[in-house]
């Protein structure tokens, strides 16, 4: 006997009932964003390597851990670890910035990256998420706030936090990476390896480090009172401020959190998570923010945007398991050719039809017609003879012999 071939580490099978949770989060996510005026793009699940690289930032965890690259001709390609990028460059590419603004995109899809897996994460992984190009001002910012918190919702999911920050632009940013070394400098044999290396590249990732030796360094007095400083330039405190007035005036419950950075180098000014307190610590079910220079980063025009993104796997592991759907008949009979024939006509009306095609034993085709419809149909020896079927009602039991022409009727 052949070796079995089992699916490979952190990659797993969507079975047939698990498929309605995924089409809920798909179908949900169509609804919602189309009444907001987001249409769905599609890119290619693996793009040319430098897009990752000058996209994400060459300091951060995800260039860092091994992406899923191939060479190919000569070139190096990367499947996709997130999306933005992706878009943003099909943005680019396609001329969307010669549309009047905003320009809003959402997306759904697969996601690849190496490292280990754990509940919740998987080395292919889902992703939906939106994002809006061509709005500067903190209006932009909050409404994909609120269609991810309606989104989440529209799911069922109630029980949420938001929290919200803001990096500054680049200018005021800068100051305030300086002023982290600086006051972690005499700490710095004290934490751990990953924050050592990001104290030189990317001191804002020390904010968000999982670490609990590092963590509880960050609680100190002196450290604390540096990261809870107010840092942003003018400019930026009222596109925050502003962004905040707009989030009360619809009802959003935020909180701000001066700790909060996302792992990745393109975020300015707005940053914000939404988490679930159904996950124990990891709980963040959705992650984004404002990226203002990376269109110009990958090669077009300076344009403002802001977008965020959700795991689906981790949306399913909050949904009650979604039932699957019984089809709405089962044909019951010893003649294939006949069943055949009013499967296709009942077909043809907009109902889900099946019927035994191995021909098994009467009883077992009502068995699974129990299973798996609604209605059996039976067309027995004298039901064909006499041009009817019976009807019968598989969550009652309740059996009418009708002509063929009223089964519709009755299911």
């Amino acid at each position: 006997m052949a070796k079995i071939i089992n699916v490979i580490k952190g990659t797993k099978d969507i079975l047939p009932q698990e498929a309605g949770a995924w089409q809920k989060l798909e179908e949900t996510a169509l609804e919602v964003f189309s009444k907001y005026g987001y249409h769905e793009i599609r890119t290619p699940i693996f793009e040319a390597t430098e897009l990752f690289a000058r996209g994400v930032g060459d300091t951060t965890d995800i260039v860092k851990k091994e992406l899923y690259t191939f060479e190919q001709s000569d070139r190096s390609l990367t499947m996709r670890r997130e999306k933005t990028a992706g878009v943003v460059r099909s943005f680019i590419e396609n001329g969307m910035s010669r549309l009047s603004p905003p320009v809003k995109l959402w997306y759904k899809g697969p996601m690849f990256r190496y490292e280990r897996p754990q509940a919740g994460r998987q080395r292919q992984f889902h992703q939906v998420g939106v994002e809006m190009f061509g709005v500067k001002q903190p209006a932009a910012d909050a409404e994909v706030i609120l269609l991810a918190v309606n989104y989440l919702k529209a799911l069922g999911l109630n029980d949420l936090e938001v929290e919200i920050n803001s990096l500054g632009c680049p200018a005021c940013r800068e100051a305030y990476k300086a002023k982290i070394k600086e006051v972690l400098k005499p700490e710095f044999e004290n934490l751990c390896e990953d924050c050592q290396t990001r104290y030189e590249k990317n001191p804002l990732r020390l904010l968000d480090c999982k670490v609990e030796s590092c963590k509880a360094i960050f609680e100190k007095p002196e450290i604390k009172k540096v990261i809870q400083s107010d840092f942003i330039c003018e400019e930026c405190a009222v596109h925050f401020s502003t962004l905040k007035s707009y989030l009360d005036k619809t009802g959003i419950k935020y909180v701000e959190n001066k700790l909060l950075v996302r792992g990745l180098d393109y975020y300015n000014r707005t940053v914000f998570e939404i988490k679930s307190n159904n996950l124990g610590s990891q709980n963040a079910v959705c992650g984004g923010g404002r990226y203002d220079s990376l269109v110009r980063n990958l090669g077009g025009e300076d344009t403002p945007a802001v977008g965020w993104a959700m795991g689906m796997e981790r949306l399913n592991s909050l949904l009650p398991e979604v039932p699957v759907s019984k089809i709405d008949a089962y044909i019951v009979s010893t003649s294939p050719a006949d069943a055949f024939e009013l499967a296709e006509e009942l077909r043809a009306a907009g109902k889900s039809v099946e019927f035994d095609l191995a021909n098994k034993k009467f009883t077992k085709q009502l068995e699974k017609a129990s299973k798996v419809a609604n209605y059996a149909l039976i067309l027995g020896e004298d039901e064909i003879k006499a041009n009817k079927v019976s009807v019968k009602n598989l969550e009652t039991s309740e059996q009418k012999t009708v002509s063929r022409d009223m089964v519709l009727s009755l299911i």
